[in-house]
């Protein structure tokens, strides 16, 4: 039997080598490994510290930002017309909320929400990043508050936010000056941002309208913010830095406000537009457009069904006639004609015309007439603006020729914007050959020169370049910017800030002119012949000023139309234009009664309560104007 040598089952000295080859491997993987997390470490800790130190503070440390205080807004003798409320917002941050539908459902059991709400912040919600809070609701009571505060844990997301809310406490009086502001859209923050002013995007409003929109940058301050740290349902916990906001400015504007409630009594419910300025400083005194409309809808986000009543109301409350409206000027032109004529040396104080009735021009068989039947007789300068007397004008027009007309009316502000601070303001049309041309690609006619003479056809100026123009006549021939803010002022007890004004522009070259038609002016209203005589009957102190009607409807023929028996739709435009005293002017006046059918009958007396509004109470001793006799209508 064979037998079987034994062999050794282990090899020391293999299995030595072997096991430190392993080791030296395990320890070159460890070392690597730990170099690996050294270095990791060091990148954390050396080159990335600052990058993961601000992520770490931005999860518990939150920017709110710090809304100014909107700058007031004074009339000229310090009666608050827009000032800031405290209020309460419900804001919700779409980051935080889980359910929106469920959340609101809850909150509408605790807060009265409308479904106008609900829709803007639906609407503001699809154009917001999540992370910034969208107003839900503005301006909640107390109860909604305390009801709120007791379930708080409930509402992730959901903040109350105090705030300072716009308010106008006259309302509705000076709503076309002052404006109102609104809830920042998306049209706004986009604007914003491409101008660079992302951060005005937290105000909770912006200026829509008004002097609200016009000076929105200086009333609205500077946003300022602070950290707060929070803790895991980022609620605040301290604050941690705070860096003030800087308050808007208050503007102190030239209005005064018992002037502009007397204007508004003035009209006695009928439409219409005023503008009363001191041709001093084309200082804005008083401006009225009627129906007016109450801004304090539109601070918290204005209803729907009141938005649509205001827009689609035939009266047109939210439409700014001073600025944005535009009517022919009818006879209230003829002193800037006359004016023009002098200044041509084309007429003298003393030149006359023979008015008959009708004027035609030669080789024409058309009638252009005068308002009374059979006309005037010979009348001077004087007399043709007292009497308001088309034939006058008919004829001045036709040697003035419409380029001079537009050439000389230009310069005293019409077919142009006057500058007023107010966004938007319309210009008016200045009519003339190349306006005519680029406009209707049509030739001028020698007809339409003669009734532009007495502003009609193709002439449109706003109730505010007819005030503009008045100061000027009552200014010294100079024209002047018409302006509503007369100075800024930084806060409380800072000084105020003049508003710089651009230099005034002489008109009239020569002063004897300008007296001449300021005459005439005089002679309308207290003349015995005089348009205007009607109005101006007992008053204590001398006006001037002259009637005018603007024609919604044709005559035929000789027709002749009595503007009163027309239906009230189709009732002609009333004008009046004038400054008192008529020896220091210290007011000039245009306004525009709506369908008031004539100047002299329904125009001029508005304008007279308006301008014994301003001039006050008479002197004891103040002798009493005769009582005009009896005449037909003039316009």
């Amino acid at each position: 039997m064979r037998r079987w040598r034994s062999l050794p089952l282990r090899h020391p000295v293999a299995e030595s080598e072997q096991f430190r080859r392993r080791a030296l491997l395990a320890g070159v993987g460890v070392g690597v490994a730990l170099l690996a997390l050294a270095l990791g470490y060091g990148r954390l800790q050396l080159l990335l510290h600052e990058h993961y130190a601000t992520r770490s503070d931005d999860n518990r440390i939150r920017l709110d930002p710090i809304v100014p205080a909107r700058g007031l807004i004074f009339d000229r003798n310090g009666v608050l017309l827009a000032d800031n409320a405290p209020a309460y917002r419900l804001d919700i941050v779409a980051e935080r909320v889980d359910d929106m539908p469920a959340l609101i459902a809850a909150l509408r059991e605790r807060v009265a929400i409308s479904d106008d709400e609900l829709r803007r912040f639906e609407a503001a919600r699809k154009g917001a990043r999540r992370f910034k809070p969208v107003t839900l609701k503005s301006k909640l009571d107390e109860h909604e508050i305390a009801r709120l505060a007791v379930d708080r844990h409930r509402f992730p997301g959901v903040e109350v936010v105090p705030y300072l809310t716009r308010r106008y406490p006259f309302g509705d009086l000076a709503a076309h000056i002052v404006g109102y502001v609104g809830r920042i859209d998306q049209d706004d923050v986009d604007a914003m941002e491409a101008r660079g002013e992302s951060r005005f995007t937290a105000l909770p409003h912006i200026g829509k309208t008004g002097l609200e929109r016009y000076y929105e940058a200086r009333l609205r301050g500077d946003v300022g913010h602070q950290e707060v740290e929070t803790n895991v349902e980022n609620r605040p916990l301290r604050v941690l830095r705070r860096h003030e906001a800087r308050p808007g400015e208050d503007l102190h504007l030239s209005i005064d406000i018992r002037l502009q409630q007397a204007m508004v009594e003035a009209f006695d419910g009928q439409h219409g537009a005023a503008v009363a300025i001191d041709p001093r400083s084309g200082e804005i005194l008083a401006m009225v457009s009627l129906p007016s409309y109450d801004p304090n809808l539109f601070v918290g986000g204005i209803s729907f069904a009141d938005y649509r009543r205001l827009n689609e109301d035939v009266a047109r409350p939210l439409f700014n006639r001073n600025v944005l409206g535009g009517f022919p000027p009818g006879s209230t032109l003829k002193p800037f004609v006359a004016l023009a004529g002098l200044e041509e040396g084309l007429i003298t104080p003393t030149s006359t015309v023979r008015s008959t009735g009708a004027f035609r021009l030669p080789g024409q068989a058309r009638e252009y007439r005068d308002w009374r039947a059979g006309g005037h007789g010979v009348v001077d300068l004087r007399e043709s603006l007292a009497q308001s007397v088309n034939t006058y004008y008919f004829d001045l027009a036709l040697r003035l020729g419409i380029d001079r007309i537009a050439s000389d009316l230009g310069r005293m502000g019409f077919g142009r914007p006057t500058g007023v601070d107010l966004a938007g303001e319309a210009r008016g049309v200045l009519p003339s050959r190349a306006w005519k041309q680029g406009r209707l690609r049509q030739p001028w006619f020698p007809g339409e020169t003669v009734i532009a003479g007495i502003g009609q056809g193709y002439w449109v100026v706003t109730p505010l370049q007819l005030a503009q123009g008045t100061a000027m006549l009552a200014g010294d021939g100079w024209l002047r910017r018409p302006h509503l803010v007369r100075a800024t002022q930084a806060g409380f007890g800072a000084p105020r800030v003049p508003v710089p004004q651009p230099a005034p522009q002489r008109v009239v070259a020569d002063a004897a002119h300008l007296a001449a038609v300021n005459d005439g002016l005089v002679a309308t209203m207290h003349g015995p012949t005089g348009t205007g005589q009607r109005a101006a009957a007992g008053a204590w102190y001398r006006m001037a000023g002259k009637t005018g009607t603007a024609q919604r409807v044709g005559r035929r023929g000789t027709e002749r139309l009595d503007p009163n028996a027309l239906p009230y739709h189709l009732r002609h435009q009333a004008l009046f234009v004038g400054f008192a005293p008529a020896e220091a002017p210290t007011i000039a006046l245009a306004l525009v009664v709506e369908h008031g059918g004539s100047g002299s009958g329904a125009a001029a007396p508005v304008a007279r309560r308006i301008l014994d509004a301003w001039m006050g109470s008479p002197p004891a001793a103040a002798p009493a104007a005769a009582e005009p006799a009896s005449e037909a209508v003039p316009p």
